[in-house]
């Protein structure tokens, strides 16, 4: 029996399937490190290819000749994060990013432990440590940054996945520098005589690392609290005419000690005493000792400094990259060919040393109260710039700069500084950040890759194990460093210079500025201008450190220009464009006109209405 069809059939409706994400899976996870497969493994280092690949190495050794020729337009392949790296060029391009980095990782360990007022005045096998230590905490850390991890099953990261560096800050340096000296002048740093018997020397004062690393400790996690915050809500507390006039001051007070340098040294001779044992420089028993600013010694600084340049104009893309390692090499060549230099410093280092070999016994550990908010004020410059660096990174690497993943890796990259910062003081070094400086190289080399950040963290972990290699700067002159460490400095105010420059120049903008800078480098200029007025010669430990506390602002000249343009920032109103402006003042224009217009209008009709009513009488 057939059935009838009594009714127009209707449409089947297809079934939809609602696609939905798995809760326990995260997009962002693709930007954490992965374990890679056994395959991968085999591919990578047992293949011709995995190790070679068919990249154009000749384009990293063939120098610049300007002028000459024309430049050639072929460029490498661009490396991206997780593209396929062989690894020979991982390793050229890790040793390249080494070799950037060491001159800015070993040198404020060198300014702080070296002699004069407001270091440490150290013995060289301490100093010599302190080297390998940073260099190894450096490789350490920065092995953590570009790794990222996820914090458990949260939405928060711990790296930022990227090509990014880390070394110890130069911003700590100025503040370093003002606590010292006022251990010194309180007696918690001891004074002596030197080898005359009659003038009075600063003696060495570990004590000093102890309270530093302490309290770095525990002002540390302000910038780790402060890494949970939404970034917008950062960069709105701290604009870049914030970060741009601290990042400058920073940059202006260090040239200023790298000229010093540069001149023979930051020790007592610089004080260019008629006599006695700090007479010459560095001192009476140095080899080829010389008064402060004598010729030769700004000689030896000219030499690396031309160098650098010599290396700027002709070298290859390698040899750019290590120009300030190859001016401080061939410094160190000419010091010691003509008698400048005293091996037995590499001599008595050891072999091989690692962390802790002088650990807290050697630098006991402290809070020194009156620098705590000194280091507070400089953490926070340190995440802020942290992430205009992690920034430079995300562009550089041809990632996104806006959006959900930058976000996270801003906040990733901010809590590992934070970290970071206390790590190194657990690892007796002074605080580390982001380096900015390796921007140039992806950029220059074309390689983003995080293959290349594992090797150079493997090289500088290398360097520091053998503590020869650390105490090679040991025994280089310091008008030679001072050479380097100048140019070096420059690049700190040149990068204030640069966030600067991305203001829009309004009135506000400029007044702020010009407030900042005013006495901020007004204080890095003259330090203890503004230290005078305030004095407490009473017994209470509180209000001495916290007049103490409040001296070391005020001698530091970065903290006062950042206090000024932070409290302006927030003070004084935000102006229009001068779009919105011209655009306001044109509806004011129309709005005068239609108002006239009206007004006349009125007049008008009153006026009719006068000779209306004239007409009728």
């Amino acid at each position: 029996m057939t059935s009838e069809i009594t009714s127009e059939p209707t449409a089947a409706t297809p079934p939809v399937y609602e696609i939905t994400s798995d809760p326990k899976h995260d997009e962002l996870e693709d930007t954490a490190a992965k374990i890679p497969s056994l395959n991968t493994i085999y591919n990578k280092f047992f293949t011709k290819d995995g190790w070679l690949g068919d990249y154009d190495y000749a384009f990293l050794c063939m120098p610049t000749i300007p002028c000459l020729g024309k430049k050639s337009n072929r460029q490498p392949p661009f490396f991206g994060l997780k593209t396929k790296l062989p690894v020979l060029l991982s390793i050229v391009m890790g040793f390249q990013h080494a070799l950037a980095m060491i001159a800015g990782v070993v040198t404020p360990v060198l300014i702080m432990s070296g002699p004069g007022t407001g270091n440490m005045n150290l013995d060289m096998p301490t100093r010599s440590y302190m080297l390998s230590a940073s260099l190894i905490s450096s490789g350490i850390l920065s092995l953590i940054q570009i790794t990222r991890f996820r914090l458990f099953n949260t939405k928060y990261y711990l790296g930022t996945g990227l090509l990014s560096v880390v070394g110890t800050s130069f911003n700590f340096v100025p503040t370093f520098g003002a606590m010292t000296t006022r251990m010194y002048l309180s007696g918690q740093c001891p004074m002596g005589l030197a080898p005359d018997g009659i003038t009075p020397v600063q003696l060495p004062c570990p004590e000093a690392w102890g309270a530093f690393l302490g309290t770095c400790m525990l002002c540390s996690i302000i910038e780790i609290l402060l890494a949970f915050l939404p970034p917008k809500i950062m960069k709105n507390l701290f604009p870049p005419v914030v970060t741009g006039v601290t990042v400058f001051l920073i940059g202006a007070k260090l040239i200023g000690t790298g000229l010093t340098q540069w001149a023979g040294g930051s020790g007592p001779c610089s004080a260019m005493p008629a006599e006695g044992f700090f007479s010459v420089c560095p001192n009476l028993g140095a080899p080829n000792a010389a008064p402060w600013a004598s010729p030769q010694w700004i000689g030896l600084g000219f030499l690396v400094f031309m160098t650098i340049m010599f290396v700027e104009f002709f070298g290859s893309p390698f040899m750019r990259n290590a120009q300030v390692v190859i001016g401080l090499i061939v410094g160190l060549v000419v010091a010691a060919a003509t008698g400048y230099t005293d091996i037995s410093t590499l001599d008595d280092a050891p072999t091989i040393t690692f962390l802790w070999v002088k650990n807290f016994t050697t630098f006991p550990l402290s809070i020194y109260a009156p620098a705590i908010i000194p280091l507070l004020v400089t953490y926070v410059l340190t995440m802020v710039e942290a992430i205009g660096d992690v920034t430079a990174s995300c562009e550089v690497s041809r990632l996104a700069v806006e959006g959900r993943e930058f976000e996270s890796r801003i906040q990733g990259g901010v809590l590992a500084d934070g970290l970071g910062g206390f790590l190194s003081a657990v690892m007796t070094n002074s605080p580390m950040s982001v380096f900015a400086q390796n921007n140039g190289i992806i950029a220059l080399t074309r390689c983003a890759n995080a293959s290349a950040g594992y090797m150079c963290c493997f090289f500088l972990v290398l360097m520091g194990v053998f503590s020869k290699f650390g105490s090679l700067f040991l025994m280089i002159p310091d008008s030679v460093l001072g050479g380097m460490t100048t140019f070096l400095f420059a690049n700190v105010a040149s990068s204030g210079m640069r966030i600067l420059a991305f203001l829009k120049w309004t009135r506000r903008d400029r007044f702020i500025v010009s407030a900042a800078i005013s006495l901020g480098l007004g204080v890095s200029l003259i330090p203890n201008a503004l230290t005078h007025f305030l004095s407490y010669n009473g017994t209470s430990s509180v209000l001495i450190g916290l007049v103490d506390s409040i001296n070391i602002i005020l001698s530091t000249g970065f903290c006062v220009g950042a206090i000024i343009a932070i409290v302006l920032n927030q003070l004084l109103p935000e102006e229009k464009p001068e779009e919105m402006e011209r655009e306001l003042a044109e509806g004011v224009r129309q709005a005068d006109s239609k108002q006239a217009a009206k007004i006349a209008a009125e007049m008008e009709e009153a006026a009719n209405g006068d000779k209306s009513s004239m007409k009728h009488l």
